[in-house]
């Protein structure tokens, strides 16, 4: 079964979806953008399940339940921050997604969606960071994403959602 890539310009909170991809700080306990976000509408819950998780060093993923969200789980991910990973950006972003979709695999999600990881406060340009996002989710389906049936690239602005379009097109 071939895995089906999706854009979508939507609210990633509102999302009914197995797993949801949190783009978070190292120290998972809520932050700005997609982070607060997700918090918000998952409830304190969330927050007291993340702060037993120890935080989550840059390149890695963590996984909670979704409370009251509609999704199941969440799946924490810390990117890096543009131009202070010495050099490292591109390989930690992309283990952020390679971490997530493990992380997917492993507890039998079908179904998963992703925001535009480090791209907001971290200060990734959009164009590279979704190059990134979509090689590496491509590489890691070709060799084990079978179970997989839909990864969602969730845009949260236009610009955003057609260089998804775009780079899903080639």
């Amino acid at each position: 079964m071939k895995t089906e890539l999706i854009t979508i310009k939507q609210d990633i909170t509102t999302l009914k979806v197995d797993a949801i991809v949190n783009a978070v700080n190292k120290h998972l306990l809520g932050g700005g953008g997609v982070d607060g976000a997700i918090h918000r509408v998952a409830g304190h819950d969330l927050y007291l399940e993340c702060k037993e998780l120890g935080g989550c060093e840059t390149g890695q993923a963590k996984i909670t339940k979704g409370y009251n969200l509609p999704a199941k789980y969440v799946i924490h991910t810390a990117g890096p921050i543009y131009n202070r990973e010495n050099g490292k950006e591109a390989e930690l972003l992309a283990s952020c997604y390679e971490n997530s979709l493990k992380l997917a695999v492993k507890h039998n999600i079908k179904t998963i969606a992703f925001p535009s990881i480090s791209t907001g406060a971290f200060g990734y340009p959009i164009e590279e960071a979704s190059e990134i996002a979509v090689k590496t989710i491509r590489k890691f389906l070709a060799k084990n994403g079978h179970q997989i049936e839909k990864v969602y690239f969730v845009a949260f602005s236009y610009v955003v959602f057609e260089v998804y379009e775009r780079l899903l097109k080639k």
